[in-house]
């Protein structure tokens, strides 16, 4: 039974990747179809084609054996004929082309916006509501102690410190947190009261915006097995959720939101290249799966965070300037424009092709460490 539940979610994992890849390519589909190119073949996987399908205009549209990426090929892509048919990819002009590579990161974008709006308004991310502003303890006598909090029950915390609580262009709840906490911890350890360590919190609180000195923690006694233990309550006991956005809200956050995502994949590349991430950090397609069939077996609802995010990862991913991807195609496309007269095709052909080689080689590489490490 184990087994089976096991392929399941690897199943599902692949349906997930698959439509992101689905989307991407019909961004290039459907840009070029408004713009009149030529589209041969639509398909999503590589190798042999299990089902391939012509219609009326002469596409055909295909499903291969290996569901690990796709492509849209238009007519006389690939070619390296300085003077390709007039109805040849290669043929239209440059701001066309351009806009044809762009649109499948466009259509990642947008999935990306929408299902942080699906997000947002359902289960909510980053943004901490308080569900209780209270903790009980039983004191050394046996007595029952309770701590109340500043906070209310359903205030929305907005910042903690002065510092913006988001994901990507703030700070999390859980990291500010964890500031004050050793801040707190130094000023103990420079001899002051702890209970008189305070810093700011903005909080939400019935439409309005509230600011509330805060302390951190407060020490109680109390018998556990016979034993006197001291605590020190996180934020006086205090719990959250995340907060769940109504749709307006969302709709007006998730474009926000969308960025934040995108910001954080372009953070993590660039720690990644600085070697301040290591490389296990990344992973390939299989890898991919994996987490994603993982994330799905803890809580279905984990894939309503991933989605999105796996949406912007290919956005930006594609988008960089990297020989095969399409931000490597716009800049060939651009020095064209500029220049009014393309690069050398067999020359930009080969250059793609070292490129897509390379690319492949590193996702396996990279696959095979996460294995192995």
């Amino acid at each position: 039974m184990d087994i089976l539940m096991a392929v399941v979610y690897v199943i599902v994992a692949l349906v997930v990747l698959l439509f992101m890849v689905l989307i991407h390519e019909l961004g290039h589909y459907i840009a070029g179809r408004i713009l009149k190119f030529k589209i041969e073949e639509f398909s999503i996987g590589f190798g042999k084609a299990l089902f391939s399908r012509t219609n009326k205009r002469g596409e055909k549209i295909s499903i291969r054996m290996f569901p690990l990426g796709g492509y849209c090929a238009f007519k006389g892509e690939g070619d390296d004929n300085e003077k390709p048919e007039p109805d040849c990819f290669n043929a239209q002009k440059p701001w066309k082309r351009i806009i044809v590579f762009l649109a499948g990161v466009t259509m990642n974008f947008l999935a990306a916006v929408l299902f942080s709006l699906i997000l947002l308004c359902t289960i909510g991310y980053d943004v901490p509501q308080i569900k209780s502003n209270t903790i009980t303890f039983n004191g050394l006598g046996n007595e029952q102690i309770t701590y109340v909090s500043q906070l209310q029950e359903n205030d929305i915390v907005v910042s903690v410190a002065g510092t913006k609580v988001d994901f990507a262009f703030g700070e999390t709840f859980q990291n500010l947190i964890a500031k004050e906490q050793a801040a707190a911890e130094k000023w103990v350890e420079d001899g002051k009261n702890i209970e008189d360590f305070s810093f700011k919190m903005t909080v939400k609180r019935n439409g309005e915006y509230v600011d509330l000195d805060m302390g951190l923690f407060n020490v109680v006694e109390y018998k556990e097995d016979g034993e006197t233990v001291s605590s020190r309550n996180y934020l006086l006991g205090v719990t959250y959720k995340p907060y769940v956005y109504s749709f307006w809200e969302a709709l007006g956050r998730c474009w926000e939101f969308a960025f934040g995502l995108a910001w954080v994949v372009l953070k993590s590349l660039w720690m990644l290249i600085t070697f301040q991430l290591p490389i296990s950090a990344v992973g390939g397609p299989i890898t991919t799966i994996t987490s994603i069939a993982g994330a799905a077996q803890m809580n279905w609802l984990n894939l309503l965070i991933l989605i999105p995010m796996i949406s912007a990862n290919l956005a930006v991913f594609n988008l960089l300037p990297i020989p095969a991807l399409d931000g490597s195609h716009v800049i060939f496309t651009l020095i064209e424009w500029i220049r009014r007269k393309p690069i050398n095709r067999n020359l930009e052909a080969k250059i793609h092709f070292v490129g897509l080689c390379i690319l492949f080689g590193f996702v396996v590489l990279i696959d095979i460490l996460h294995f192995v490490l």
